[in-house]
């Protein structure tokens, strides 16, 4: 039997082994790669206590650092079978609103005003009223300014960039939005099934609903304006991608054979796809359980499997690898000096817990080439952090 640990300490804890690859990922992909318009699938894996969910917290506050819109989620809470589910997640947390308040700024600058000289509260449509620069022309000039923005960018879905310029002038004041037909187009990038499109009819608006087959042209739009609001880009990380595995009843989610394939068809089509997304980062994390189980884990669907696995595994931890486990870093990077630092983070947080000796430290790190614990998960136990 496993032993248990605490796994709230574990994701607690000040892992330095894992700044070899947090570090890296921030320099090659947040700063460089995804902000120039680049897109990213990862993957990390390792045994229970390897640190996996510690890691995405990590990468979700440097990417916060680095001026990303971050989601942060766990497939126990989302379903992971409809794309539609994931996009809407992701909308959500990114704040759409926030990002098209940022490109309406953009708009008034364009119009040649300051946004600081608008008092607070005050629609810049009124601001050009009170000035007497509410005339037709320049009314008209502000529908050219949002059609050149969301109409005219190839990167944009139509339907989603028509929506987006109509609550974008809602900000502005025109043209003319009311609030009930704002709630409708919000309602509608939401995928909310209740909305009636000859509502949306009404408003010159004709779009098909949100599915599973449509989402990810919404998620590569939204990403656009996220990147258009002045973001970095979006981080997502998704972890417990295990529960697809899983038999226990306590769960909240169960997935039956069909929704798990439908799952790894769904990851599939993201990566496919991934290329001509932009300033996009995805993250997976799950157990090993889900690669070593060979009737329901990633290698039953050859399909997304030819995709992800590491076709050239060197004898070291490559940091490029889409496919990152956390068990084969920790045997290359963890040396006892860090391990005793890692249990003297732990000691700080924890009441009545002494830190490893390094002689301790470096008896640890022989035993976590075997067992079924990640090396953060044993450096607890050791420090009498067992359940």
């Amino acid at each position: 039997m496993m032993p248990d640990f605490d796994e709230n300490a574990v994701r607690e804890g000040d892992f330095c082994g894992l700044d070899f690859l947090a570090d890296f990922w921030r320099g090659k992909y947040l700063e460089e790669y995804i902000r120039d318009g680049g897109s990213k699938i990862k993957f990390v894996t390792g045994r229970p206590g390897s640190g996996k969910t510690h890691f995405l917290r990590r990468m979700t506050g440097l990417a916060q650092e680095e001026n990303y819109k971050t989601v942060q989620f766990s497939a126990k809470e989302i379903w992971m079978h409809d794309f539609r589910d994931i996009y809407v997640e992701i909308l959500n947390q990114c704040d759409l609103m926030d990002c098209l308040q940022a490109v309406s700024l953009n708009v008034i600058r364009e119009m040649g005003y300051d946004p600081a000289e608008i008092p607070e509260g005050l629609r810049f449509i009124d601001y050009l009223s009170q000035n007497g620069a509410g005339d037709p022309v320049t009314r008209r000039e502000i529908r050219t300014q949002l059609r050149r923005l969301f109409l005219g960018n190839p990167l944009l879905d139509n339907n989603f960039a028509l929506a987006c310029s109509m609550l974008t002038g809602s900000i502005l004041g025109y043209p003319v939005l009311e609030e009930q037909s704002r709630e409708l187009l919000l309602a509608w990038l939401q995928s909310d099934r209740t909305v009636k499109l000859s509502q949306l009819r009404a408003l010159g608006f004709y779009p098909a609903r949100i599915n599973r087959f449509n989402a990810r042209n919404m998620l590569r739009s939204l990403a656009e304006i996220v990147h258009m609001g002045g973001y970095s880009g979006i981080f997502i990380a998704i972890d417990d991608l295990e529960i697809l595995v899983s038999r226990s009843s306590l769960e909240a989610v169960h997935y039956t054979k069909m929704k798990r394939e439908d799952t790894y068809e769904s990851i599939r089509q993201l990566i496919d796809d991934i290329d001509s997304m932009h300033y996009v980062f995805f993250t997976y994390a799950f157990d090993r359980e889900l690669i070593d189980n060979e009737n329901a884990g990633l290698k039953s669907y050859q399909a997304l499997w030819m995709r992800i696995q590491n076709e050239v595994v060197g004898e070291r931890f490559n940091r490029f690898s889409d496919m990152v486990d956390l068990d084969r870093l920790a045997a290359q990077e963890y040396t006892p000096e860090i391990l005793a630092a890692i249990s003297r983070s732990l000691a700080r947080r924890r009441q009545n817990t002494a830190s490893l000796s390094l002689e301790a430290a470096a008896e640890l790190a022989a035993q976590a080439r075997t067992g079924s614990v990640g090396v953060p998960g044993l450096i607890l136990q050791a420090m009498g952090g067992g359940e």
